[in-house]
């Protein structure tokens, strides 16, 4: 007689391996938003980004690891090398422009991240759901909303039209890939 799949045995619905699913695309990406951002940074010399960027990437690196160890491997987005790609775009590209727009795409990213995760911790409040796996989402949250207000106060409040054309192009694309990753 076979063992039940891993997500089985924790408790998790249909629902929430989708929801994890998607969380630990999300964090990979995250993950190499900030290698993309420490990339451009020390080519350009820049200690404040990298310090920034180090910080903020070692808080995503520990939720990779903390989703991790809910969802098997076999459970995972099959697209994680496009998650990857996109990521280190996502932080390398407005790295390249300055620390505005960096601060200003983290804040983008991190507003859409917190909606996110409230959705799912709306949905486990409603639904229930295994033991920790709400504590996790709520600790992950907290950290995303502490990145989008530091982020949010170290862009400014002006940011030219480019920029908010980009934070709004961050955000859809994220919501986009939150659609695929719960499938792939």
């Amino acid at each position: 007689m076979s063992e039940a799949p891993l997500w089985m045995t924790k408790g998790l619905s249909h629902h929430l391996v989708q929801e994890l699913r998607s969380d630990h695309a999300g964090e990979t990406g995250a993950v190499y938003i900030y290698k993309g951002i420490q990339a451009v940074a020390q080519w350009r010399g820049d200690l404040v980004l990298m310090a920034f960027a180090k910080a903020h990437g070692a808080t995503e690196a520990d939720h990779l690891v903390e989703v991790e160890n809910w969802l098997p491997a076999s459970q995972r987005s099959r697209l994680l090398g496009p998650w990857r790609l996109a990521g280190w775009l996502t932080g390398a590209l407005p790295a390249l422009i300055g620390r505005s727009a960096v601060y200003a795409t983290i804040a983008a990213v991190e507003t859409f991240v917190d909606h996110h995760y409230q959705q799912q911790i709306d949905h486990i409040h409603a639904h229930g759901g295994p033991e920790g796996l709400l504590p996790l989402l709520i600790r992950c949250q907290a950290d995303e909303q502490h990145h989008r207000d530091e982020s949010a106060a170290l862009a400014g409040s002006h940011p030219g039209l480019f920029l908010r054309i980009w934070c709004w192009t961050v955000g859809w694309g994220s919501s986009a890939a939150v659609v695929l990753a719960r499938r792939l």
